[in-house]
């Protein structure tokens, strides 16, 4: 988020803080399970539309299309068409694209080391 001396010189819309806030918007769009699966999902490879549905479980056509939109209006992920019947589409990481997978390989990192803890405080919770 950030302090006021780190937003300091930077536009409003870069304030995670306010509500109509453009960071605020991006951060809603690419903080959500399925984008980060997808990004985890792309990594550093091409993967065509069926491809990506086999390898980020339990996702729906429906909610992958959502998600694979934002993320190429987000500039996150490159979608090309090859003029092929059918059509055939593959999705690549754009560099930024590339830059957030950084991150959301530090969260699956983050979440294997803690798993046991958060099972156990889960049960310590449910109890």
């Amino acid at each position: 988020m950030g302090t006021k001396q780190q937003l300091k010189g930077l536009p409003a819309d870069a304030d995670l803080r306010r509500a109509d806030s453009l960071a605020r918007e991006i951060f809603s769009d690419v903080a959500n399970k399925w984008a980060l699966l997808i990004i985890e999902a792309l990594g550093e490879r091409t993967l065509r539309f069926s491809e990506l549905r086999d390898q980020v479980e339990g996702v729906s056509h429906k909610m992958l299309t959502q998600n694979l939109r934002m993320l190429e209006r987000n500039g996150l992920v490159d979608r090309k068409v090859h003029p092929t019947v059918p059509p055939r589409v593959e999705y690549t990481l754009t560099e930024p694209g590339r830059g957030l997978l950084a991150t959301v390989d530090a969260m699956c990192g983050w979440t294997h080391r803690n798993l046991g803890h958060i099972e156990d405080a889960r049960r310590r919770f449910d109890a």
